[in-house]
């Protein structure tokens, strides 16, 4: 009974004004994430998540004009960054590495390899202890440590160590050291039993496995893979409408796609409807108060992939 009032609830916000095309919608917000990309102190920030982004759009997007558009946003970015981080730091952090990691693997893909930086990243990460860059150590012990959700440690090893190994730089430890605890995560619980905060780590620790599995929307994934966290997936997606969350909807949409969900399946329709129905006139979703600029382009690119087709391989 609870999800069909949540879906009824969609529908209802839907009807209460007209909807742009999901391509306009899509384009919009693509020029939303590039312009603050271009940003000198946006791109300081999260010069690596936003090259990530606009790869991952451009390389599989099924839309030929999106991907060919993603691809030279991603690209001249992708210069910028290799000019400011052409050599490592002298006393680069373990936290620091990991994020150079993530922006040279998105910038390799992109076109701008640069086996120098690769090497001296290498050297300096094996100085460093899976404790010092995942918070635990996966060889010897499962993410419920002391400190922070099991979930949230998840992800963020989960990410980490996926592209370490893409990229060839060990992070403390490989992702399938971290991949095999996640038996020990399960079952999970729902909004209704764990509360919002442990609702959201548990959420977006579930669509990091499914990205993770599927290397970023490349390759469909069989709901018997991963049958206890596709059915949290279906169960709960309808929860980010009553939480007025677009970016979580736009996780559950892109994960749940992955699974071979159609655009005729009432979640995918009515989830893709709910974000048409919460874009900003700027062409954004989230929270346009916010001053952080994270809160800004992460739910529109989270929104833009749940919007757009892939083309799965």
């Amino acid at each position: 009974m609870k999800c069909l009032a949540l879906l009824a609830l969609a529908v209802a916000l839907v009807a209460e004004g007209s909807l742009p095309g999901r391509r306009e919608a899509i384009e919009r917000g693509l020029r939303f994430i590039y312009q603050t990309a271009k940003d000198p102190g946006n791109f300081a920030e999260h010069g690596e998540d936003y090259l990530w982004c606009l790869y991952s759009i451009g390389s599989t997007s099924r839309d030929p004009a999106l991907s060919k558009t993603a691809l030279e946003m991603g690209r001249e970015r992708a210069a910028v960054w290799m000019r400011d981080y052409s050599t490592l730091p002298p006393n680069a952090g373990a936290d620091e590495i990991a994020n150079l990691v993530y922006g040279a693997y998105a910038a390799e893909q992109l076109g701008f390899p640069d086996p120098k930086l690769k090497e001296q990243i290498r050297q300096a990460a094996a100085h460093f202890s899976a404790q010092d860059y995942l918070g635990f150590d996966p060889a010897r012990e499962s993410p419920h440590g002391k400190d922070e959700s099991p979930y949230d440690a998840l992800q963020d090893a989960l990410t980490s160590t996926y592209f370490g190994d893409h990229y060839g730089v060990t992070l403390g430890a490989s992702y399938a050291d971290v991949i095999r605890w996640l038996p020990a995560m399960r079952p999970y619980r729902g909004r209704e039993n764990g509360g919002n905060k442990e609702f959201y780590a548990t959420v977006y620790a579930i669509t990091h496995v499914v990205y993770t599995q599927d290397d970023y929307s490349r390759h469909r994934l069989s709901p018997h893979s991963l049958p206890e966290e596709f059915h949290f997936l279906k169960a709960n997606s309808m929860e980010a409408v009553a939480l007025k969350d677009p970016e979580t909807m736009g996780e559950f949409l892109d994960s749940l796609k992955a699974f071979g969900l159609k655009d005729h399946n009432p979640l995918i329709r009515n989830g893709r409807q709910y974000l048409l129905s919460t874009q900003n006139p700027d062409g954004s979703w989230g929270d346009t108060d916010s001053k952080d600029i994270y809160d800004r382009y992460h739910p529109t690119w989270t929104a833009v992939d749940g919007l757009r087709d892939y083309k799965w391989e």
